[in-house]
């Protein structure tokens, strides 16, 4: 195989062809016939060319990216809805831009404009914008979908999981140990799937929970930060927003020489790799991210095309219990008044 960039005149030189012959079978046009488009392929695949996509934008009007605006690289989940949103764009030959907002409410529409320079759409995970900021960027800015996020007006569409009830079904097995007063670690406070959480959670008094919060946020810093003003409220058990912030409150409980699930019981969400790896291994809410990922590339393939797909709610969180979490303590301090 040739060394160095291989051009597209290299290509066709090979070929016998000409370099507009090339430019066509590299966009998988039909005018040209089977044979001799077997033939350039081949030839560009032994020559190691890989067709600019500037290029191909500037002749097709197509960029062949797609943009990503997530609100925390840092945080693994997210790592993971990029990889399994990539997975599908390459099967359909397109590649991905991402950039993030760092959890900066204002500057997200800016952000996402930007990637319209690069790409032909757009993709926001867990945008924190509102609702009325998202309805005047989906009415500048064709082919958006939401990630984690539904509007009540379907515009721009949106896919989300339920995370209403895995949440409830963290509360009622808390509640099944024996637990009364509970405290939520409340997340990014724009973000609709934090709301969505703390709803179930609030929802879980039918259960004979005691539910409170405190402000935290979805990292590891932000739920360390916040256990000691959890311990005042003489709770049996946390709820974290997500793994992160669990894994913050665990490392300020395990200081503090408190045990974990003996003297406090502790759940996360979204069940990221090493949730399962801590010590003790935490019960949390696990996400299917293979088939979000799936789905999420099946609307978005429509966006491009053009089309409005219906906004999506999936039902497919399930709760995994592990050693975090156990029985309330014999004389409980979170007993109701």
């Amino acid at each position: 195989m040739a060394s160095g960039k291989i051009t597209i005149s290299e290509v066709a030189r090979e070929a016998g062809v000409s370099i507009a012959t090339v430019s066509r079978v590299m966009q998988g046009r039909l005018t040209v016939s089977p044979d001799l488009a077997a033939r350039v392929q081949e030839v560009a695949r032994h020559l190691g060319y890989q067709p600019s996509l500037v290029a191909r934008g500037l002749a097709t009007g197509s960029t062949g990216m797609v943009g990503i605006l997530v609100p925390q690289l840092s945080n693994p989940y997210f790592h993971e809805v990029i990889k399994t949103i990539g997975y599908g764009a390459g099967q359909d030959g397109f590649h991905m831009l991402v950039l993030e907002s760092n959890d900066l409410v204002e500057d997200e529409p800016d952000l996402a404009a930007s990637l319209y320079a690069h790409a032909d759409g757009v993709i926001l995970v867990s945008p924190r914008m509102s609702d009325e900021a998202l309805a005047r960027l989906a009415a500048s800015r064709p082919r958006l979908l939401c990630v984690h996020r539904v509007l009540r007006t379907g515009q721009p569409p949106g896919i989300a999981c339920d995370t209403f009830s895995p949440m409830f079904g963290l509360c009622r097995h808390l509640a099944e140990l024996g637990h009364r007063r509970v405290v939520y670690f409340y997340g990014a406070p724009f973000s609709w799937v934090n709301r969505e959480r703390w709803r179930a959670v609030e929802q879980s008094s039918i259960l004979g929970l005691e539910p409170l919060q405190v402000q935290a946020g979805p990292t590891i810093e932000a739920g360390y930060a916040a256990t000691d003003a959890a311990l005042e409220l003489g709770a049996t058990a946390f709820i974290g927003a997500n793994d992160l912030c669990a894994v913050g409150v665990l490392t300020r409980l395990r200081e503090l020489g408190l045990r974990v699930p003996d003297d406090i019981s502790l759940t996360g969400f979204d069940d990221i790799p090493f949730s399962r790896h801590t010590s003790p291994p935490l019960t949390t809410a696990q996400i299917p991210r293979a088939e979000m990922g799936e789905r999420v590339w099946q609307m978005m393939r429509s966006v491009l095309a053009g089309e409005t797909p219906p906004s999506q709610v999936l039902s497919t969180c399930q709760v995994i219990v592990r050693g975090s979490t156990g029985p309330a303590p014999a004389g409980a301090r979170g007993e109701r008044t």
